[in-house]
C-alpha cells in the first residue's frame, strides 16, 4: 500500500522539463511513476536510482510539478533534501544529484557514501 509523504527531494526546472519530455514520448507507459532511490554499488558504496517503474510494497508516493514520484521509504534517510538537475551541455549531459546527506561522492557524480 502506498502512502503519501511530504516531498523529500526537489527537481530543478531543467529536470522537470526533461522528465516531462520523456513522459510525453510515444509508447511511454503512463502507469509508471518516477522512481527515485539508491542501490548498493558504485565507486563510493551507493548509487542513485532514477527511472520509471511500477509502485511496489514499501513505496511512498509524492508529486513534483505534476510528475508522480515513488520512493522506497527506507531510502528517504539517504536522499532527504537532495536536488536532481538535468545538464545538457557540451561537457556533461544527464541528470545530476546534489545530496546534502552524502559524506563522500565520486567523480562520476552518481555514487556516494553516507
Amino acid at each position: 500500500m502506498e502512502t503519501m509523504v511530504s516531498i523529500p527531494i526537489s527537481l530543478t526546472a531543467n529536470a522537470v522539463e526533461e522528465i516531462k519530455r520523456l513522459m510525453n514520448e510515444p509508447g511511454f507507459d503512463a502507469s509508471q511513476q518516477l522512481r527515485i532511490g539508491v542501490k548498493g554499488g558504485g565507486c563510493s558504496g551507493m548509487t542513485y536510482v532514477l527511472g520509471f517503474d511500477q509502485s511496489m510494497d514499501g513505496d511512498e508516493s509524492f508529486e513534483i510539478e505534476g510528475i508522480p514520484c515513488i520512493m522506497n521509504k527506507s531510502h528517504q534517510m539517504y536522499l532527504f533534501g537532495m536536488q536532481v538537475d538535468w545538464q545538457d551541455g557540451l561537457n556533461a549531459r544527464g541528470f545530476t544529484f546534489t545530496n546534502p546527506n552524502a559524506s563522500k561522492t565520486c567523480g562520476c557524480g552518481t555514487s556516494f557514501s553516507v
